[in-house]
């Protein structure tokens, strides 16, 4: 099973910007142990700061993977245009948070994503990212 993981804004900050939040382990160094965790999955990574190229990704991800593990960051409280383009894909998409976005700031607790993903994780650090992959694999059995 192809799954493309796809990060939103500042997420290439992970181990470095609020680690109280975010943690202190950076991506890069959890998709490594992603990998070795999920070898029966082909685990693709990209992550831009810019809302066309997320959207860019999504896009093609469409044609090429199985299924689509998005933290939309920022975007997702405010990318009416990420919203459409995860409506606009037949490849499944669970939405992400490393932390409870609804233990946060109010504006955090609404997702334009959350109602066309199949599903939200939030609140379990990193571990989101494996929760979201171990269920579409779940699924595909």
């Amino acid at each position: 099973m192809k799954i493309l993981i796809l990060n939103g804004p500042n997420l290439n900050l992970l181990g470095e910007r609020e680690p109280d939040i975010y943690g202190n382990t950076s991506f890069e160094t959890y998709l490594e142990q992603l990998k070795k965790q999920f070898k029966e999955a082909e685990i693709s990574f990209q992550q831009s700061n810019h809302e066309g190229v997320l959207i860019d990704h999504l896009q093609k991800a469409d044609k090429e993977v199985d299924a689509i593990v998005l933290n939309a960051a920022a975007y997702t409280h405010t990318s009416i245009a990420l919203a459409d383009a995860v409506s606009a894909i037949k490849t499944p998409v669970i939405e992400v948070h490393i932390s409870n976005v609804y233990a946060r700031e109010a504006y955090r607790k609404q997702s334009f994503i959350a109602p066309v993903a199949k599903g939200v994780i939030a609140g379990f650090g990193l571990q989101s990212y494996a929760l979201a992959i171990q269920n579409f694999l779940d699924d595909n059995k």
